[in-house]
């Protein structure tokens, strides 16, 4: 089941129509207030967001979704006519599992959902038993989601505690900047490398004197050692 929140009738028809027609049940809503109710009773597999909407916007709900225990994990596609860099960073670093840009093409907009679908389902698949992941004086705590760093309780966003987890997890494997772009952001997924750099720089802040830890290899990518 897909929840598609779209104030635009025309937009949430053809939305709805085009994964119909896809072999998806879909519901439909115009407002976050109408959709919640809906959530109470049934969780969908994914959730497709427009930003601009009437009431509650659509990276309030985002938020939203992703502070409650029943919703957290479920696939996330922001939908919007807006289209800057910096508009998808806020949205993926709340927590989005992707970002499409009005206008788009059906067949895309399809393809883009039943690849999400698909990488959710094989994480659900292959999920491990949570587990601590320690790296000199930080770890992450999987079944919290929760980060320390000598100590000290860290607060990161979606996506800065995603890249901390993987590079925690190999400890001295190097990720070039598109792998990690892939990896944490969907291969799908288009947007500047620099924008991994941005995350590297506020992740290390955040970590404190820990942040050493998240080392640059020149010319290639990052590490953690």
């Amino acid at each position: 089941m897909i929840y598609i929140v779209e104030d635009d009738a025309e937009i949430r028809e053809l939305e709805t129509y085009a994964l119909n027609s896809s072999g998806f049940e879909v519901k439909s809503f115009d407002s976050a207030k109408s959709m919640d109710e809906e959530v109470k009773a049934n969780i969908p597999d994914l959730f497709i967001l427009d930003i601009m909407l009437p009431g509650e916007d659509g990276l309030s709900i985002l938020k939203r979704l992703r502070a409650q225990e029943s919703t957290k994990n479920v696939p996330v596609i922001m939908l919007t006519a807006k289209s800057t860099e910096l508009d998808k960073v806020k949205g993926l670093d709340l927590g989005a599992d992707d970002y499409i840009a009005k206008p788009f093409g059906i067949l895309e907009f399809i393809s883009r959902v039943k690849a999400l679908l698909r990488r959710a389902g094989t994480t659900n698949s292959t999920a491990e038993e949570p587990k601590i992941i320690t790296l000199g004086k930080i770890s992450l705590d999987e079944s919290m989601h929760t980060v320390k760093a000598g100590g000290n309780n860290v607060e990161l966003t979606y996506k800065e505690y995603e890249l901390l987890k993987l590079l925690l997890s190999h400890p001295g494997l190097v990720y070039s900047r598109q792998q990690i772009l892939e990896k944490i952001w969907g291969i799908d997924f288009k947007m500047d490398t620099r924008t991994v750099d941005m995350h590297i720089k506020t992740l290390r802040q955040k970590l404190g004197e820990q942040g050493s830890i998240i080392q640059t290899v020149r010319n290639v990518g990052y590490k953690a050692r």
